[in-house]
C-alpha cells in the first residue's frame, strides 16, 4: 500500500519530486488479490474500456478511505469487495455514458435487485435476466451477473450483513439512478445545471454502498449513530465528486460525456454552448478545454472543497464509534491521489 499524509502526493507531484509517470508506476506495482485479478481480466477480454489503473488505484486507496470501525481481520476482504463493487458500478457507469448501450444497462443494472427467497435469489425468467432479448451484450450481462454473484456471496457472510442489507441496497439504487441522471443529460444538455449535478452525480462516487459494507464488518459501531455518519458521508461525497471531477472532465469531454460539474458550469456560464458540445472533433475538444481552463472553473471547485474540508473536519467529533478524523484525512488523501493521478483513471 502507498500511504501518503495529507498535502504529500500532490506536493511530490506538482513540484516534480514525484512525476506523474512516477506515481503510475507506483500504483502499477500494487498487488491486486486473486479474485479482482480473474474478473479484471474477463474485464479486459468482455469490455476492456479501462486499464487494469483503475483497479489498482481504487484499490491501493481503500485503506486510507475505510471506516475505522471494520475489524481487522476483515480489512482485507473488505477491500477485495469494495474494489469488485467499484468494477461493477464502472462497467454500469460505462454503459449509460460512454457506450450508451441503454438496453445493457437497463437490464445490468437490475442484477443486484433480483426477487429473493429467504437469503437466496429466486429464478429469474428470460425477460428479467435479458436471456430472450436481441438488444442487449449478452457476454456484458453474464460478466456482470457473475461478478455480482461474487460480491453476493461474500457480503451474506458478514457479521451485519441482516441489520445493513436494506440500506445497502437502497444506496446502490441511488449510485445507479446517478448514472440513470447523466445519461439523461447527455442526451438532454440544455437541462445542465450544477444544482442537479451536485444532487444527483454525486451518488455516483459510490461512497454510500462503501460505508454500507464496511458496517457489516463493524462490529463495534453504535447503530444510534448511523444518521451522523450518513450527515457525515453526504458531505464526503460532495468531496470525492469534486476530485474526481476536475480529473476526468477532459477525458470525457473528448468521450461525448458532458456531465461533469466542470463542463455543466461551463455550460451555465456561456464559456461553451451545447452546440459546440454536439459530437466536437478532436480540434474542437482541444479548443473547448482550453477556454475552459482559462476560465479558472477547475480552481473554483477546489476552493469549493477546501471549504467543505473545513467544514466537515469541525464535525468529525460528533461521532464516536467511528474515527471521523480518519474520515476526512482518508477523503484528502483520495483528492490528493486523484490529483496525482490525472489523466490515467
Amino acid at each position: 500500500m502507498i500511504h501518503e499524509g495529507n498535502g504529500d502526493v500532490t506536493a511530490r507531484v506538482s513540484d516534480g519530486t514525484w512525476s506523474r509517470d512516477g506515481y503510475r508506476r507506483t500504483i502499477d506495482d500494487v498487488d491486486l488479490p486473486p479474485a479482482v485479478r480473474t474478473f479484471a481480466s474477463r474485464y479486459d477480454r468482455v469490455l476492456g474500456g479501462r486499464d487494469a489503473f483503475l483497479w489498482k488505484w481504487i484499490h491501493n486507496l481503500f485503506d486510507e478511505f475505510t471506516l475505522s470501525s471494520v475489524a481487522d481481520d476483515a480489512r482485507s476482504d473488505v477491500y477485495e469487495l469494495k474494489t469488485l463493487l467499484t468494477m461493477y458500478v464502472t462497467v454500469l457507469d460505462d454503459l449509460a455514458e460512454v457506450s450508451d448501450e441503454r438496453a445493457t444497462f437497463d437490464v445490468g443494472r437490475r442484477i443486484p435487485f433480483r426477487a429473493r427467497t429467504g437469503a437466496d435469489r429466486a429464478t429469474r425468467s428470460d425477460d428479467d435476466s435479458g436471456t430472450a432479448r436481441s438488444d442487449v451484450e449478452h457476454d456484458v450481462l453474464d460478466f456482470l451477473a457473475d461478478l455480482w454473484s461474487e460480491i453476493e456471496t461474500s457480503i451474506e457472510d458478514a457479521p451485519r450483513y441482516a441489520e445493513f442489507v436494506d440500506v445497502f441496497e437502497y444506496d446502490l439504487r441511488q449510485t445507479c439512478n446517478a448514472m440513470e441522471y447523466s445519461r439523461l443529460l447527455n442526451h438532454n444538455v440544455s437541462m445542465a445545471n450544477r444544482t442537479e449535478a451536485e444532487r444527483y452525480d454525486a451518488y455516483n462516487m459510490t461512497v454510500f454502498p462503501y460505508a454500507c459494507l464496511d458496517l457489516m464488518y463493524s462490529p463495534s459501531f453504535d447503530r444510534a449513530e448511523f444518521g451522523v455518519l450518513r450527515s457525515l458521508l453526504c458531505e464526503i461525497q460532495q468531496m470525492a465528486r469534486i476530485g474526481n471531477w476536475i480529473t476526468t472532465w477532459e477525458r470525457e469531454l473528448a468521450e461525448g460525456d458532458v456531465s461533469s460539474g466542470v463542463v455543466v458550469c461551463a455550460l451555465r456560464r456561456g464559456v461553451v454552448s451545447s452546440e459546440e458540445l454536439d459530437d466536437p472533433d478532436d480540434r474542437t475538444v482541444e479548443c473547448l478545454i482550453d477556454r475552459i481552463e482559462s476560465n479558472g472553473i477547475e480552481s473554483e471547485f477546489i476552493r469549493e472543497w477546501e471549504i467543505r474540508n473545513r467544514t466537515v473536519r469541525k464535525r468529525a467529533a460528533e461521532i464516536r464509534s467511528v474515527d471521523g478524523e480518519a474520515v476526512v484525512d482518508g477523503i484528502r488523501t483520495v483528492m490528493n491521489h486523484h490529483l496525482a493521478s490525472e489523466g490515467s483513471k
